[in-house]
């Protein structure tokens, strides 16, 4: 493993660590302010403009896994570079995008990337992306890190209304202009027979419908064990922390692991709801809402045919041996 430094501005950067996590090779993101004049700065200090420091990650990464080019390709496609003002909503020079190199080859790489941008002609507008010696980073504040996990709700409502999602469809969804770095992804959980699923399983998980409340099977159930994706088999949830939430769907405070889990914008049914999938097997499993219990105030309320159970007596034979010890007394 050969470790390395990437320093990226691109606005909020609530969003860029999200990007940039699940990254095959990519070790640590961490959000902080780089670029300014004052040491230790905090996170209202640089919203109001006056330290020089820009929101920025960094990124920590094994460079034999994941170059520095294809880090910088999601970089690019992920930002508006023609914006010299700020990112999307997010206006002033603490919202400015730069890339902060470490390094006189990181440095030739982000201006051939760059240049790779200019002749796509993607843009009408020129390239206003900032190319700069890396001066210093500062972490930022706990409750900024790893924010879109913690506080899946109001990053993606966030995301979704700074205009930087309908952006990124218009201009970046369809443009192959940079190789797509690998995802850390379980081999394990990849292969999906969709023939395997049932008529009603098929249309939940991969047409997106919902299941009637009170007429499914897993809405009552008090037994203990896990449940995984019916597709991938991926954990996903776990019946210490489901709870009766009256809406007559299984629903649950938090996943079991939240690395399986993924959040997105739905809009359908004139409402803007944050839909959640299954990050192996994209499954459509239900949606989260914030009026859920302590400790999260989150309900994950999920339906019965996204999922398979696995009770407690059976995890070891089904694979899922390391789970057992959740439910020792």
């Amino acid at each position: 493993m050969s470790k390395e430094l990437a320093t990226l501005a691109g606005g909020c950067f609530w969003c860029m660590e999200d990007v940039f996590r699940d990254i095959k090779g990519v070790i640590k993101v961490t959000s902080g302010y780089s670029g300014g004049n004052v040491e230790f700065p905090s996170y209202y200090e640089v919203c109001n403009g006056n330290t020089g420091h820009r929101e920025a990650v960094q990124i920590e990464f094994d460079n034999e896994t994941v170059s520095f080019e294809e880090l910088l390709g999601v970089f690019w496609t992920n930002i508006d570079p023609t914006d010299n003002g700020g990112q999307f909503s997010d206006r002033g020079e603490q919202y400015k995008t730069a890339i902060f190199y470490h390094s006189e080859t990181q440095k030739e790489i982000a201006f051939k990337t760059k240049e790779v941008i200019e002749k796509s002609g993607i843009f009408i507008k020129p390239i206003v992306t900032e190319i700069l010696p890396f001066k210093n980073f500062y972490p930022a504040e706990e409750y900024h890190q790893n924010f879109s996990k913690k506080n899946p709700i109001k990053y993606c409502t966030y995301k979704y209304f700074s205009g930087r999602d309908s952006f990124i469809k218009k201009y970046w969804k369809y443009q192959k202009i940079f190789k797509n770095p690998q995802m850390n992804l379980n081999p394990k959980y990849l292969k999906k027979d969709l023939s395997k699923l049932s008529k009603e399983e098929f249309v939940i998980t991969q047409q997106g419908f919902t299941e009637p409340p009170f007429e499914n099977k897993y809405w009552n159930n008090h037994e203990e064990g896990i449940y995984v994706d019916v597709v991938s088999g991926e954990p996903l949830f776990a019946s210490i922390h489901k709870f009766d939430s009256g809406s007559g769907w299984p629903s649950f405070y938090k996943p079991l692991e939240e690395d399986n889990i993924t959040y997105h914008i739905d809009t359908s049914h004139n409402m803007i709801r944050i839909e959640v999938r299954s990050k192996h097997g994209n499954s459509h499993l239900g949606h989260v809402f914030d009026d859920g219990p302590k400790p999260t105030g989150l309900r994950y309320c999920i339906n019965s045919l996204a999922l398979r159970f696995i009770p407690l007596k059976d995890l070891e034979k089904e694979g899922y041996s390391e789970y057992k010890k959740l439910f020792e007394k």
